[in-house]
């Protein structure tokens, strides 16, 4: 069984060490992982303590959305110098930035893997119950979705090459001398299914769960793992597994923008939570880095739409996204340059904590589940069903020509999920696993930035589409020496 490195290893125990505060009630003997974890509300503590991890600025708490739209074209640098920017200028390399998302997501993994081998002691202990194992399934749920986003940050697109090189795999907790290898994509890929569809049955109900994974979460995380696999026929059935239930409703016209102001919506199917005091990242949350520069805090707005995303909002003026957007800082400000998703709304509302930056991960959508299931239909050669799911998006934009069995296209598709999905981790991924070029928006900075390791656009054999492995990580590990991505 491959295992995470001993440099995780550390890393893990520093991130287990910095979570006090975050829960009023710790677990029953914090004393060591084994005596931690003796019953189901010690189980539910722990996963408390994971999903908090998954709000790591490193993770999903700014890092994960803002690398596919910066990455993707949907989002350009308006000047250089406020953070981030190797994202845009692809100046990342293996001894500075991003490694953070290598040692989060393992940290992540190393405590699900814990709770996942105590959840099994203790059922083996005969001492099972319907809420045991539904901690199990949401854990291994959580560790197929925390594998995709590893595989996807630094292994090639699974229609590229799934045989290439992917990551290691974590499937328990680990040992101080382990030297992990990487598995292929398509090793990766085949335990992510695995850990989705043994999740499945664990989930003794099917119904909503505000803040944690439930069965359409899981159901909603197999469809895109299906999708970037092109398996199309599976990635229909379990996004129509979540869109038939009627568990969540889509927003109408009139409450789109407003949703953003909301926790746990009609929509939301998994959102992580972000607390005042707790999770709140504050002038490093994304909300920060996605508004208008100035406003709020001084220097910050670093990253902006580019003109390729704002055109096709601008197909249709009265498209209500545009409700969720604001002018720039430019000398000619463009009206709607600035994403507000993730500061509740234009004016900084946040989402009822009294806070712009506390504002909970909408992590899964069901918009999203709805494109998948577009996408999948036209995929499975199904154009009724694929220009059905595609409107349902589509009208969003109500002055657009609904789609029809015969014009539906994936270009449609395409840029519903740009427009829908903005800001929320897709673009760059999307763009990839399409084999489509990605044209960046440079012509538009308002002072001078320095790009040298790419040229206007990109396609995905650029090496730098894909993260080089930590230093850090191959000098703890050097059984990763000769498995450093190509070019770095």
């Amino acid at each position: 069984m491959k295992k995470i490195s001993i440099l995780l290893l550390s890393l893990c125990l520093l991130f287990v060490a910095s979570c006090d505060g975050f829960l009023d009630k710790q677990p029953t003997d914090a004393a060591s992982s084994e005596s931690a974890i003796v019953n189901v509300t010690d189980a539910q503590i722990f996963m408390n303590r994971i999903m908090r991890g998954m709000t790591s600025t490193s993770y999903y708490g700014r890092l994960m959305f803002l690398y596919a739209d910066a990455k993707g074209g949907d989002l350009a640098l308006q000047a250089q110098g406020r953070g981030d920017d190797a994202l845009y200028v692809f100046s990342h390399v293996p001894t500075s930035a991003y490694g953070g998302f290598w040692n989060q997501i393992y940290a992540c993994l190393m405590q699900v893997n814990v709770l996942i081998e105590n959840v099994d002691r203790i059922i083996d202990e005969g001492n099972s119950s319907a809420a045991l194992l539904t901690v199990k399934g949401q854990a291994l749920t959580l560790r197929a979705l925390m594998h995709f986003d590893l595989v996807r940050l630094y292994g090639k697109p699974y229609t590229m090459d799934r045989s290439s090189l992917g990551v290691p795999l974590a499937l328990e907790p680990i040992q101080a001398d382990a030297q992990p290898t990487r598995a292929s994509v398509d090793e990766v890929y085949t335990q992510i299914i695995k850990d989705l569809r043994d999740a499945e049955p664990l989930f003794a109900t099917r119904t909503r769960v505000n803040g944690y994974v439930n069965y359409f979460g899981n159901q909603a995380i197999l469809a895109r793992a299906y999708l970037y696999m092109e398996r199309y026929t599976e990635a229909l059935a379990a996004a129509e597994n979540v869109i038939n239930s009627n568990v969540y409703t889509l927003y109408t016209n009139a409450n789109w923008v407003g949703s953003w102001r909301l926790q746990h919506g009609t929509e939301s199917i998994l959102e992580l939570a972000m607390n005042v005091g707790e999770a709140d990242a504050g002038t490093g949350s994304l909300g920060y880095y996605l508004r208008r520069a100035n406003h709020g805090a001084a220097n910050l707005g670093n990253f902006v739409c580019s003109d390729y995303l704002l055109e096709r909002m601008y197909q249709d003026p009265e498209d209500v996204r545009l409700g969720i957007r604001a002018a720039d800082s430019y000398l000619v400000p463009r009206p709607h340059g600035c994403c507000y998703k993730w500061s509740g709304d234009i004016n900084l509302g946040g989402d009822g904590k009294g806070s712009a930056t506390a504002v909970n991960i909408k992590l899964i959508r069901l918009s999203e589940v709805v494109l998948i299931a577009a996408e999948a239909a036209l995929g499975a050669n199904n154009r009724e069903k694929a220009a059905d799911y595609l409107n349902r998006i589509r009208r969003r934009a109500p002055n657009l020509e609904p789609a029809t069995a015969a014009t539906v296209d994936l270009d449609m598709i395409a840029d519903e999920r740009s427009k829908e999905l903005s800001s929320e981790g897709h673009r760059f991924f999307d763009m990839m696993r399409w084999n489509r070029t990605v044209t960046f928006n440079d012509d538009i900075m308002v002072t001078t930035v320095y790009i040298p390791h790419r040229n206007k656009t990109i396609d995905r054999t650029h090496h730098r589409t894909i993260l080089p492995i930590p230093q850090n990580e191959i000098n703890a590990n050097p059984a990763l020496k000769d498995q450093q991505n190509p070019g770095y």
